[in-house]
């Protein structure tokens, strides 16, 4: 009683310093979780800041780029429309209709005439004008009859030879574009044909993106551009005089807070009423042109933002998790102590539910086992039924395949032949009632049966059995065996049966094949190796093939034993029975046995 008195405190005083070490230990994760939050904040803030930094150089360069491809593209249509304009009336003026029309002053199929050349090789507009500068014909008949003579397209064919590009800038409205070219008549000067270039539409195609495109001609003046206020002026008086109500302050008025919020300085290169740009300019192959495109910096500012938003929500989850996981350490700390003593009264209660189980398995083991022994006579009683079943199911189906051919021997009066087919059935006989002898030792290990024989002699065998089947399905079989004797210690009869069902399994598998095919190969090495290859769809489970009642054939075509028999009988004479998958499509049986030595052959 004295010594249980004595230990009561001192496990009191174990537990209270143990209590205080948890309490330690709790309180130093405390100051370490902290410290790891205060590291994730600046770390956050730090990556958001290398973030918007190198995002916001890596997008503006990118929004750089497609603007130049932009210019790229827009330069070479506008430069393809022009040449392919400018060839209009280098063939028109060789066109005899036009020139006779001029001579003789006849114009009534003229109009016609360009109408349909127009049509053909899509031209927007052409116009005849005789010597006097008058517009004889035209596709636009409503321009028939008026006075060109001072217009920039007349003025600059009369006055130079072949075709002259021409640009008349109206007071109302856009700027025409048209090549001209003089026609000659006896070598006088009879008249000038002009086609229309089109570049307006253009214009139209550059309002769809969100820049402000402009295209200027060698003395600097806007002639294409989005806005129609910037036609006539220079870039600087354009950029000046821009309303605020057009496309592009409308995106700039958007990000208008851009530049001054971001963190580092954006790549400005023009300015529009104080407003920051991007500017690119390609020339044009043409005459001295340029082509300008001014872009806002709206999508740099949403795909940046977009990344740091995502960011910040992902280290504000962390943060949170972390607090999250420090007050959850102080609830599972308090927790523990309580439902320690309930997971101690619940593994008693396993523990007897166990103990209590055990007892019952051993008072039903004894009679479990009397069942497993009358379930395993049944078993092999099943097993020995279906055996027989199976392998004379083979001789009886060439039985069957040499009466029929026998039958029509003898109504085509060609006993001799038939005789040999009866000879054949007479020796199936004989192999069916060796079948049935092999089957009633089948269960005895014994090698009292076992003699040497050559390999190639057990697989003609097979192959002679199994030929009517082959030769009614039309199957190609390839053999490649070698010169030499292969000679193995083994029961030949019950070898024979394992080779004529593997050659049933690959006859059955290319039942779907347009082209069945079987490939044998008989190798000698440290171990004899039979491998039969057919081309048909392949195994499905590899895993359970060799597994007693086992099949993929439909009812009644097999019982699963063919393999399961094989591979027994092939374990029987110390070797072993093998399936694979065949790289060019089918299945691969192996059937490896060691090979027969120089000294046991010496001593025979």
């Amino acid at each position: 009683m004295t010594q249980d008195k004595n230990e009561t405190p001192e496990r009191a005083d174990k537990s209270r310093r143990s209590g205080r070490a948890r309490g330690i230990r709790v309180v130093k994760t405390g100051w370490w979780l902290r410290l790891i939050l205060i590291f994730a904040i600046v770390a956050g803030v730090a990556v958001v800041w290398t973030t918007n930094m190198l995002l916001t150089e890596r997008y503006t360069e990118t929004t750089r780029s497609r603007a130049q491809v932009r210019l790229a593209l827009y330069s070479g249509n506008m430069i393809a429309e022009l040449r392919r304009s400018a060839i209009v009336p280098q063939l028109l003026g060789r066109d005899p209709a036009l020139t006779n029309a001029l001579s003789s002053g006849d114009y009534s199929k003229s109009s016609q005439h360009l109408i349909t050349y127009a049509e053909e090789i899509g031209i927007s507009g052409l116009q005849l004008l005789d010597e006097g500068g008058r517009v004889v014909a035209a596709t636009d008949r409503n321009k028939l009859g008026l006075n060109a003579r001072n217009s920039a397209p007349f003025v600059a064919a009369s006055r130079a030879e072949g075709t002259v590009f021409s640009i008349e800038q109206t007071e109302s409205g856009p700027a025409s574009f048209a090549y001209s070219q003089k026609l000659s008549v006896n070598q006088k000067f009879a008249g000038v044909i002009v086609v229309d270039v089109n570049l307006r539409q253009f214009e139209t195609g550059w309002k769809g993106t969100a820049d402000a495109v402009m295209v200027t001609d060698s003395e600097g003046r806007i002639i294409l551009s989005t806005e129609p206020r910037w036609r006539g002026l220079n870039e600087t008086n354009a950029l000046a005089a821009q309303s605020p109500s057009t496309a592009i302050l409308r995106a700039i008025n958007a990000t208008s807070d851009w530049a001054d919020s971001t963190w580092i300085d954006l790549p400005v290169e023009a300015y529009l009423q104080g407003e920051a740009l991007m500017r690119q300019e390609v020339r044009v192959p043409f005459q001295g042109w340029k082509m300008t495109s001014f872009t806002s910096f709206a999508s740099v500012r949403d795909k940046v933002n977009g990344v740091l938003a995502l960011e910040i929500m992902v280290f504000a989850l962390l943060i949170a998790l972390g607090f999250y996981f420090t007050s959850r350490r102080a609830r599972l700390s308090s927790m523990f102590f309580q439902n320690e003593s309930a997971e101690l009264r619940q593994l008693n209660q396993r523990l007897q539910r166990e103990i209590a189980e055990r007892e019952k398995v051993e008072k039903h083991l004894d009679m479990a086992e009397q069942t497993l022994a009358q379930s395993s006579k049944l078993a092999a009683l099943g097993e020995m039924s279906a055996a027989v079943s199976h392998e004379l199911n083979q001789p009886l189906a060439a039985m069957k395949t040499y009466l029929a051919g026998a039958k029509l021997l003898l109504q085509r009066k060609r006993p001799e032949e038939a005789q040999a087919s009866f000879q054949r059935i007479d020796d199936l006989i004989e192999r069916m009632g060796a079948i049935t002898k092999q089957l009633k030792s089948y269960a005895r290990k014994g090698g009292d049966t076992f003699r040497p024989f050559d390999l190639r002699q057990a697989l003609s065998s097979a192959l002679s059995m199994m030929e009517p089947q082959l030769k009614q399905r039309h199957v190609e079989v390839t053999r490649t065996i070698p010169r030499e004797p292969v000679m193995v210690l083994a029961d030949q009869m019950r070898l024979e049966q394992v080779i004529i069902n593997l050659f049933r399994n690959a006859l059955d598998a290319t039942k779907t094949s347009q082209n069945p095919k079987i490939e044998v190969l008989l190798t000698a090495g440290e171990s004899a190796v039979l491998a039969v290859r057919d081309n048909g769809e392949g195994i499905e489970d590899l895993d359970s093939l060799f597994e007693p009642f086992y099949t993929t054939k439909a009812p009644g075509d097999g019982v699963g034993l063919g393999l399961a028999i094989s591979s027994g009988i092939v374990n029987d004479f110390g070797g072993r029975l093998t399936a694979r998958h065949s790289a060019k499509g089918g299945a691969v049986f192996e059937v490896t046995l060691p090979i027969l030595s120089e000294e046991y052959e010496a001593a025979e």
